[in-house]
């Protein structure tokens, strides 16, 4: 016998299975043989902390079903071909779609595996310098792969984000995935997710190039054909050509398609964004003011998480991409650009905690007339930003109340931002309409929660790569470009998906497309 129930309970109660059916015994008068908790969220509103459950409890049987729902795969390798560009979130899922609609993946990534990648990304703090090919945007995973894997999203209507999870799941995320209310998997397992995703293309009949960057998309009588592309490693530095109709998957940092497009008279149009700083805490403040208590999380809490949403002046002010416990990253991926991100690992266990604060820009905000206006403004903020910081990767910083009342900090607080801080009056040289619009919003948040406007924080800059600059316009229905047969805007770099879970969603509806398009 099974029954599915609702319990609020203390942390200390719900710290494990065996806790939880002990207290479903003592206060609830159930004798569980066994349970599992299916959704989990904390309630940190008052002063005494709940954890709200829901738990299946088996009676007199344990559990049979498995915790997750597999998906099956069969071989493609003699079925027709489509090219993936990009393995970011996007890409993967719309692969992995394609092999079980019966179609062969042909995916094309610009930058390295995980692994190769991460030895580029720990450069960066030496050498001073950024790979523009191999970076925190660019290569096997895309941008989400080492910026944390949250993959908590608000839209429920692009598609089945539990399916996305399961996927996951399958490859090898721990199943707490499908019962947080905020689901992470952390910068130090996704890596090898993402791998044994990439396996499972392989293993089916798909094929992925590495080092390998689209140049051009080949078009005849209106009609995507395949692409153009470089490979650029060393050994086999050549031009290659790859047939199939194009699911365009390259994230929201690939300028270079960007302008292409627009060279070549394909419809994009600009879009808003958001930019502003990373703002960054010690960690047991931010637990403290989160869990109202001078002892932060205690034993039985997580690093407390925060959400903060302001309107400032007609624009939304707002924290993007919160890492409790995690630490702050340089996201540039090209030269003269400093671009700052933030990550955690698994088990959120840093010493501080920071947050993108970013206010809203829309295109009409800086005369947007040109389809690439938007992406030109961010390109100067993060030049700006890289001349500021010496021209190397060392970000402008300042604390948090002297960028509030315009004073240069003279000194700084220690930082996870492993390139190193210079101290850099943010107030003065970021758009006004920008940093006063955070200045507002940081003196509103201080009053709400004590202690959080304080020179404890550090206010570094900056973080501008929160979603695309660039809409490239496609059917509704069909998912195909607005004008151009066979060519399927894909994710967060197409403009139609906002984080690691709606870009899957997003290539595994593309995926679906284009399979109806090869039917005719």
């Amino acid at each position: 016998m099974t029954r599915d129930i609702n319990i609020r309970i203390l942390p200390q109660e719900a710290y494990n299975e065996q806790s939880i059916i002990a207290y479903l015994q003592q206060k609830e008068g159930i004798k569980a043989q066994a349970i599992r908790v299916l959704k989990r969220s904390i309630d940190a509103r008052q002063r005494t902390i709940y954890v709200n459950l829901t738990v299946r409890v088996y009676i007199n049987e344990e559990p049979k079903e498995l915790l997750y729902t597999p998906i099956e795969y069969h071989d493609v390798s003699e079925a027709p071909e489509v090219i993936v560009v990009g393995a970011g979130p996007g890409g993967l899922f719309a692969a992995l779609r394609l092999i079980e609609l019966g179609l062969r993946p042909i995916v094309i990534e610009r930058g390295k595996d995980v692994h190769e990648r991460k030895k580029d990304l720990a450069r960066i703090r030496p050498e001073q310098r950024v790979d523009p090919e191999s970076n925190y945007s660019f290569g096997e995973g895309g941008a989400g792969a080492y910026s944390d894997g949250k993959l908590f999203t608000r839209s429920k209507k692009r598609g089945n984000s539990e399916r996305i999870l399961n996927i996951f799941v399958q490859h090898g995320s721990s199943p707490n995935i499908l019962v947080d209310a905020h689901p992470h998997i952390g910068t130090d397992r996704l890596p090898r997710v993402i791998e044994n995703m990439r396996n499972t293309i392989l293993k089916y009949g798909g094929e992925v190039h590495f080092q390998t960057k689209m140049t051009s998309l080949i078009i005849k009588n209106n009609k995507v054909v395949g692409v153009e592309a470089i490979n650029s490693q060393p050994s086999t530095f050549n031009s290659q050509l790859f047939y199939g109709p194009v699911i365009l998957a390259t994230g929201h940092s690939a300028r270079d398609v960007y302008r292409w497009l627009s060279n070549n008279h394909i419809e994009i149009e600009a879009k808003g964004i958001a930019v502003g700083v990373r703002l960054e805490h010690p960690a047991m403040l931010i637990d403290q003011i989160q869990y109202h208590s001078k002892q932060g999380r205690g034993k039985w809490l997580p690093a407390a998480e925060y959400s903060l949403v302001q309107q400032v002046e007609g624009r939304g002010v707002y924290s993007f991409c919160m890492c409790p416990g995690g630490f702050v990253v340089p996201a540039a991926s090209g030269p003269e650009q400093i671009v700052v991100n933030g990550m955690s690992p698994s088990n959120r266990g840093g010493k501080w905690s920071n947050s993108g604060i970013v206010v809203e820009i829309r295109p009409e905000d800086i005369q947007a007339e040109n389809p690439l206006a938007v992406m030109h403004f961010q390109e100067e903020l993060e030049r700006q930003c890289w001349l500021q910081g010496n021209q190397k990767q060392t970000a402008p910083a300042q604390r948090m109340v002297d960028f509030v009342s315009g004073r240069l900090s003279t000194d700084l607080n220690p930082s996870s931002y492993a390139p190193g801080l210079l101290a850099s009056p943010l107030n003065f040289w970021m758009p006004k309409f920008v940093s006063s619009r955070l200045q507002e919003a940081f003196k509103i948040w201080g009053r709400q929660k004590h202690g959080f406007f304080t020179n404890q924080a550090t206010v570094i800059g900056v973080e501008t790569r929160t979603s695309s600059p660039v809409r490239i316009i496609r059917n509704v229905e069909t998912l195909q470009h607005i004008s151009i047969a066979g060519l399927f805007p894909c994710g967060e770099g197409a403009g139609y998906a906002g984080g690691i879970v709606s870009a899957g969603v997003d290539g595994e509806r593309c995926a679906e497309a284009c399979a109806a398009y090869l039917r005719g």
